[in-house]
């Protein structure tokens, strides 16, 4: 389980950005963050990164993430972000780097079959020769998730990952992740904008509003009075053939 307890975290000489946070995830569940710009979503993944240093309890498997090394967090908590950056790299190159946390100086034999046996699981073995920065968006994006993957972790970190990709990259992104939880029992924790993909994608979600999880729980608790009080819109919520979607605007 991934359980966080209590997490406060202010920068300094400004006003609190998480005032009391609780948040907990099983082992290969998807946890879905959802709130408005400001609301705490990116300082919350620094704090579960390592990045920066709050107050409270972040807890993975019963172990305090606070008080191992940057590197032993890596090796169990791997982050894919919006805006990606690899370098001049090619593509099996750039999945390598994901095997830092392992290797010292030089990568082994059993790295660059890691990182091989990635690339053919999310099928970009045709372009692992291929420099990153020459990809489109979506490929780009399955880069880093493979690289991600590359370090063999236990839990994914996704920041808003398609904020720049179009509709069918988009979902294909969210497909690729869905199945990495339920295929290799991969906890995920992911910011989305698109209510409408969280619907889809999510098993829990955690609705932040200034810096506290005002509503927690299962899809039901995605309705039309949570939207309005985590983001001030209107809303009514359908259903077609089970499957639930949204309209804003009433």
């Amino acid at each position: 389980m991934f359980e966080i307890r209590d997490l406060h975290f202010a920068y300094k000489k400004s006003a609190p950005v998480l005032n009391g946070l609780n948040l907990s995830l099983e082992k290969g569940e998807i946890g879905v963050v959802l709130g408005k710009n400001g609301a705490g979503k990116s300082t919350l993944f620094k704090c579960v990164l390592g990045l920066v240093k709050p107050q409270g309890e972040i807890e993975f498997d019963g172990q305090n993430l606070q008080k191992i090394s940057r590197v032993e967090r890596a090796k169990l908590i791997a982050y894919v972000p919006q805006e990606i950056s690899f370098g001049d790299l090619t593509v099996f190159d750039s999945v390598l780097t994901g095997r830092i946390s392992h290797f010292g100086l030089m990568a082994t034999k059993e790295d660059r079959e890691v990182a091989n046996r990635v690339i053919e699981e999310l099928e970009i073995a045709h372009i692992a020769n291929k420099n990153v920065n020459q990809l489109s968006g979506g490929e780009r994006q399955k880069v880093a998730i493979a690289r991600a993957l590359a370090q063999e972790p236990k839990m994914l970190v996704f920041d808003e990952p398609t904020g720049n990709l179009d509709i069918q990259n988009e979902k294909l992104i969210f497909d690729i992740a869905k199945k990495i939880a339920k295929e290799k029992h991969i906890t995920i924790l992911i910011a989305i904008h698109n209510l409408n993909f969280a619907f889809a994608f999510g098993d829990k979600f955690f609705m932040m509003k200034e810096g506290v999880i005002a509503h927690t729980g299962r899809a039901d608790i995605l309705n039309e009075n949570t939207i309005s009080d985590v983001f001030g819109v209107s809303t009514k919520i359908f259903d077609v053939e089970g499957h639930k979607g949204i309209v804003f605007g009433g």
